[in-house]
């Protein structure tokens, strides 16, 4: 069989294009269908790579760190030697071929997986190697290369370590699979620059390093769907001070009746008003349909969460979540993040949402002007809580204190409805025992 050149497959959601993190085989290995040859971020996920064809490793198209567009090649793979015995394997690897084929040619998601499903079980033959520069080779089989080579993807990250003059095989990586992230090596420099006086009795001045650092994957997604949400998305903010006194009290009571694997977090107790306050303001759970110039309100509520990760901000969805009771709301919401900070989410989990709660109270803030996450019509955000003075029957008293503010889409709806969601959340916060009388 003549060799085959595997094509970087459709990843679903209309991704056009992913990074290479890292290769798991190396020229002159041998493959088998279904092998995992390579990890690919998107601007989604960390998504592995497998293969359809077996043979030898003749050509890897890319280095870590760059980038490639679908339908581009990311292997050329030589065509194995056919056996005498019978026609079984290379019926079913033809078989397999033709699968993929179908799927890449109709745009499926699933040509990541399930290659040769009805290829036998045998063992897959796998060699690692460590993460180094685009084009320098690192033996695959040197355990001491594998384990001792810095794990660094991006030419950026390599070369602010080097103007800083950091060792990066004392650093431990905190990205996907330990990769040493840029972060990472910030925090080194600045751990290594004394703050000390100087000989004239003042701090010594502060170093400032320049840098351009490429603006893909997540960031690039990130930064064009903002872009789309505020060139298309007349948007105005609202915000008010509530008292979030008597939530606290409430998760404290609900949490000492659960078992401990049930716990309900503050964001889960948030995730339930704030489904209370929709079902009271559906205008608000909607999106604009400009082709058809339709409002389409929506009889579901699949709920974003925005999430702090190593790869960035992403908002994974809980979908359908206005079915859930509140422990299966924590209990998804837990997993899901825990997921999203792996880099393990799938694409369609981090789509299709119809209206997004941001939590930047973690980020020690206490209020902010969310941008809407188009293609939906508001955003709910949540402060920080403090103790502070707060009047109640003419009496300053000391209590839990939160801003919470929402961004919304004009064209859904005026002032008024926007108000009386968030005055309708707010009420909720205040008073939370009945939206959370049932679990």
């Amino acid at each position: 069989m003549s060799a085959q050149i595997f094509m970087l497959p459709d990843l679903g959601e209309g991704l056009t294009e992913a990074d290479i993190l890292e290769w798991r085989v190396a020229v002159g290995d041998t493959v088998q269908i279904d092998q995992i040859v390579a990890e690919v971020e998107t601007a989604k996920a960390a998504v592995e790579v497998p293969v359809p064809f077996e043979g030898t490793v003749l050509e890897l198209h890319a280095a870590p760190g760059d980038t490639l567009t679908v339908g581009s090649p990311l292997i050329t793979i030589s065509g194995s030697t056919p056996t005498a015995n019978t026609g079984t394997d290379s019926a079913t690897e033809s078989a397999a071929h033709e699968k993929y084929r179908d799927e890449e040619r109709a745009g499926s998601g699933n040509v990541l997986i399930g290659y040769g499903t009805g290829h036998d079980s045998r063992p897959r033959r796998r060699r690692t190697r460590a993460v180094a520069d685009p084009g320098e080779r690192v033996s695959s089989h040197s355990p001491q290369a594998a384990t001792s080579a810095p794990r660094v993807i991006s030419p950026v990250v390599r070369e602010l370590a080097n103007r800083g003059g950091v060792d990066l095989t004392g650093i431990h990586g905190t990205g996907p699979g330990t990769i040493i992230l840029r972060h990472d090596v910030e925090q080194a420099i600045a751990a290594a620059i004394p703050i000390t006086p100087s000989e004239t009795g003042r701090a010594a001045p502060i170093r400032f390093e320049s840098t351009r650092i490429p603006l893909k994957g997540l960031r690039k997604v990130v930064a064009e769907k903002l872009s789309v949400s505020r060139r298309e998305i007349p948007d105005a903010t609202t915000w008010v001070d509530v008292d979030a006194t008597e939530l606290l009290r409430a998760r404290r009571t609900i949490n000492t009746a659960l078992p401990r694997e049930d716990q309900l977090s503050l964001m889960a107790l948030l995730a339930r008003l704030t489904l209370a306050a929709l079902a009271r303001f559906p205008e608000l759970n909607a999106s604009v349909d400009t082709e058809r110039g339709e409002i389409v309100r929506h009889g579901y509520v699949n709920l974003g969460v925005a999430a702090q990760t190593p790869r960035g901000l992403v908002v994974p969805v809980l979908p359908r979540a206005d079915t859930l009771t509140t422990v299966e709301l924590a209990r998804q919401l837990r997993e899901t993040v825990d997921t999203a900070r792996a880099g393990k989410l799938t694409p369609d989990r981090l789509g299709g949402g119809t209206f997004t709660l941001n939590n930047y109270g973690v980020f020690g803030v206490d209020g902010s002007t969310p941008i809407i996450n188009h293609p939906e019509a508001a955003i709910l955000g949540i402060g920080r809580i403090l103790d502070r003075a707060w009047v109640i029957d003419g009496e300053v008293t000391v209590r839990k204190i939160t801003q919470i503010s929402l961004s919304f889409d004009h064209r859904v709806c005026d002032g008024g409805a926007a108000g009386g969601f968030l005055r309708a959340f707010g009420d909720l916060i205040e008073n939370p025992a009945s939206a959370l009388g049932w679990l």
